[in-house]
């Protein structure tokens, strides 16, 4: 106790502790336990999040079994991705990464993606610091609100501390499951980047009966061709990100499950409060507004995957058992392990691609109908990307790229029309404020 408060603690009363003395207490559990307080306190000052806790969590277990990267494993990636940038490069008009591709160890993988994790789980992380100080506010007596006042700060560092624990052991986790650095489908690698984890590759090999160097080009190329999307359209990263956050931001915590935990939690079982956060039982219902956000997100996350799926189809024809491989990335990604399940709980979110057939059926569409280039050129800006109502069909956006190719003008649409209203009327309102017969010229 003297060492977690310090200088504070010179003056406590041996007697008042001894009553803790019939109580259990695991010398191991307790260590952590002091170890997290500690880090709670020092943040406290600021009412911050401590996301080094997230970090060194998420490292510990990532490094528990982490293998590196042999010289071996280094050469055959560095081949196989040689290859497939040239195979990629035929499939689209998107250019090459300026910088190579890498293999990556989990521990390199954390320590790269961690910082998005960091940002698209921090509206939930200040959700529950604030609810942890909405209740204790709530629940406290009237002569002890002066006290909770001046514990509000030191609360919202322990909530803060807690969550950014329980994301450190979730995304250590994902880094024992992830192949590549795009696998996730959101750009959680830094632009332009990409990766392949060979400790990982190998687990993923296991069992699909398919010779190693074909399933590594096809990894490879899957995985520039993501790159290279988000390298090429350099506002689809924030796009895609501010999408997640801005569903994250109506996230509210259900204090009444928080008091209930409260209520019968037992140090003896701290995996109670683990489990409550990993499976999101802390986590209201989706409102309206957020489920309108998801299906959004959805399609966004649908219509990047489907181009990933197309372009590295057309790269990886050469192989053999590219259909094959194919298939079993997309059941990887339709199930999700069990670690990337664990954080949609954790954040209320989970980054899977539902419509992703269909938006690969139209994208193929696309690319018989137009070619290559027109077909890339849809992500050059924000306003070209196809929408929902392209994913379910994809003619009406085929008739305006064929008609563009010819030099026609679009048809118009409900939004020409709109426009169209607006602007008339701003100029009708210019003209009916003139009055003709006066003269505008001062006297």
């Amino acid at each position: 106790m003297r060492q977690l408060f310090g200088a504070s603690g010179a003056n406590l009363d041996p007697e008042q502790l001894s009553r803790l003395s019939g109580l259990p207490i695991d010398p191991a559990m307790m260590s952590t336990v002091m170890q997290h307080l500690q880090s709670a306190f020092a943040n406290a000052g600021d009412g911050g999040i401590s996301w080094d806790v997230a970090q060194r969590q998420a490292l510990h277990i990532a490094n528990q079994s982490s293998l590196g990267v042999t010289d071996g494993q280094r050469s055959d990636l560095g081949q196989a991705f040689q290859l497939a940038s040239l195979w990629v490069s035929e499939a689209t008009a998107i250019s090459e990464l300026s910088e190579p591709p890498r293999a990556m160890t989990r521990g390199q993988w954390v320590e790269a993606t961690l910082p998005v994790w960091q940002e698209l789980a921090e509206p939930v992380a200040t959700s529950i610091a604030d609810a942890l100080t909405r209740t204790l506010s709530e629940q406290a007596p009237e002569e002890l609100q002066g006290v909770v006042a001046g514990a509000g700060r030191l609360m919202r560092g322990i909530g803060g501390t807690l969550f950014a624990t329980q994301l450190g052991h979730v995304v250590g986790r994902l880094s024992t499951e992830v192949v590549s650095g795009g696998e996730v489908g959101i750009p959680v690698m830094p632009a332009g980047a990409a990766a392949i984890l060979p400790q990982n590759f190998a687990d993923f090999a296991t069992g699909l009966e398919v010779e190693q160097d074909q399933l590594a080009l096809y990894l490879a190329a899957r995985e520039l061709a993501h790159a290279r999307l988000f390298r090429h359209a350099k506002w689809l990263r924030l796009h895609v990100i501010s999408q997640v956050t801005d569903f994250a931001r109506g996230i509210d915590v259900d204090t009444e499950a928080l008091e209930e935990l409260a209520s019968r939690f037992d140090p003896n079982e701290p995996e109670e409060l683990r489990a409550a956060l990993e499976s999101g039982a802390l986590l209201p219902t989706r409102t309206d507004a957020q489920n309108a956000a998801l299906a959004r997100l959805e399609n966004l996350l649908a219509t990047i995957e489907g181009w990933v799926d197309v372009v590295t189809a057309d790269a990886t024809g050469r192989l053999p058992h590219a259909d094959r491989i194919a298939e079993a990335a997309r059941r990887r990604r339709a199930v999700g392990g069990p670690a990337e399940q664990a954080l949609g709980s954790l954040v209320g979110l989970e980054l899977r691609p539902r419509r992703l057939r269909e938006a690969a059926a139209m994208w193929r569409a696309v690319t018989d109908a137009v070619g290559v280039d027109a077909r890339d050129a849809l992500w050059d800006y924000p306003d070209f990307m196809p929408s929902s109502e392209d994913i379910d069909d994809p003619a009406a956006l085929i008739a305006r790229l064929e008609a563009r190719a010819r030099g026609e003008e679009p048809a118009r649409d409900a939004f020409d029309d709109a426009l169209e209203a607006l602007l008339s009327g701003e100029a009708g309102g210019a003209e009916d404020g003139d009055s003709p017969s006066e003269d505008p010229r001062p006297v």
